[in-house]
């Protein structure tokens, strides 16, 4: 009598042929997300690749550097027309409007330092696009991120992309497990860009050499305050650049022209000391400087935050673990102790430097790739 074998999964993990496994494609109009489309729809998957329209592009068709705008969605439709596979663009410009620009604009004018890609991925990309891709009887949802889903003992976790330099960690940690069982990553395990590149070249896209998005897309050029003076008019209103120690050093254009760390630019020339943001006092409009030590915190408090680690974060007193508070930096050890569900403090085990209100603190498995979670820091030093 035959044995009862288990059905072999496809390699997006569902028991049935690739043929019969809906997935939506999130395409950006990039080489990431468009060799993720190629390379599914080879495979032989039920591809639907979806664009979404996030702002008012008209401004930005022949910008480089950012994503969503009008020649990226061109060029995702052309990458569809060569896959032979439906291509949708979806109006997302007052969802994205509502639930990103306004709180970045918000954020800074509070004297935070937002982090609004981390916000677009958890509001909309993973939860308005998410719910589509449901509408659209899809199995999963597939994007370009660099980064790894693996399935652990109590079901799918959160890992580091294998390329260091390309991982976007930092970016996905609100991520929660409901959508992380939905979400699909296919690209994480790629050893560097070039072999991305070098799939782009093998499937014939004609976005294999087109350069990877660098700004905020809808921050130009990178300069935040021309934006925020847009969305806020009066925003930018004088007011006096401070020493820690009290004295009036001169004046500035603009709180929002400023963010903590920051050392030049200042204009406040011929001091024997290099003098750093320390603190930005939106209320007094002051801009606060001080020597570098001052930047140095190693108390971190964090709010909404995700965790992603097995049973509750409260159901320890501590843990022990290793942190990221900027994305450029490399995780710290430190010490995770809850104050509910949702609220924590992060102790560092060494200081650090220009620890900045509405940037993320990412939680990460000692010596393992493992993303337990986060949260955002809601005051700094």
């Amino acid at each position: 009598m035959a044995l009862d074998t288990a059905p072999e999964l496809n390699s997006l993990g569902f028991a049935k042929p690739p043929s019969e496994t809906r997935v939506v494609v999130a395409m950006s109009g990039g080489v990431d997300s468009s060799v993720v489309a190629a390379k599914l729809a080879e495979e032989g998957y039920d591809v639907v690749g979806v664009t979404l329209q996030l702002y008012d592009h008209g401004a930005a068709l022949a910008k480089k550097g950012a994503c969503c705008a009008g020649i990226d969605i061109h060029d995702a439709r052309r990458v569809a027309e060569e896959m032979n596979f439906p291509h949708y663009v979806l109006d997302y410009e007052n969802i994205f409007q509502d639930a990103v620009i306004d709180e970045f604009a918000d954020s800074y004018l509070a004297g935070a330092t937002p982090v609004p890609c981390i916000r677009c991925n958890e509001r909309v990309k993973f939860k308005d696009l998410l719910e589509t891709a449901k509408d659209l009887d899809a199995d999963c949802m597939a994007t370009g991120h660099y980064i790894q889903r693996k399935m652990g003992e109590t079901g799918p976790e959160l890992h580091c992309a294998a390329d260091a330099n390309r991982d976007q960690s930092y970016f996905l940690f609100s991520t929660t497990p409901e959508q992380l069982a939905f979400l699909r990553f296919p690209l994480g395990h790629l050893p560097s860009k070039d072999a991305t590149r070098e799939l782009a070249a093998q499937y014939g896209l004609a976005v294999a050499d087109k350069p990877d998005s660098q700004d905020i897309c809808f921050v130009p050029n990178g300069n935040y305050a021309s934006v925020i003076e847009k969305l806020r008019p009066g925003a930018a209103e004088p007011g006096e650049i401070v020493h820690a120690d009290g004295r009036v050093l001169g004046t500035h254009e603009g709180v929002i022209h400023y963010t903590i760390g920051q050392r030049r630019g200042l204009g406040i020339g011929g001091l024997s000391e290099p003098l750093y943001v320390v603190k930005l006092d939106v209320d007094a409009k002051q801009v606060i400087v001080g020597p570098k030590e001052l930047l140095a915190t190693r108390r971190v408090p964090v709010r909404e935050i995700n965790w992603l680690g097995d049973g509750k974060m409260t159901d320890k007193a501590e843990h022990h673990i290793s942190v990221k508070v900027r994305s450029t930096r490399p995780p710290r050890e430190a010490i995770l102790r809850p104050i509910s569900e949702t609220e924590a403090e992060v102790e560092l085990l060494s200081a650090e430097e220009g620890i900045s209100p509405g940037q993320a603190c990412v939680f990460y498995e000692t010596e393992s790739s493992r993303i337990l979670g986060g949260g955002w820091i809601w005051r700094g030093h």
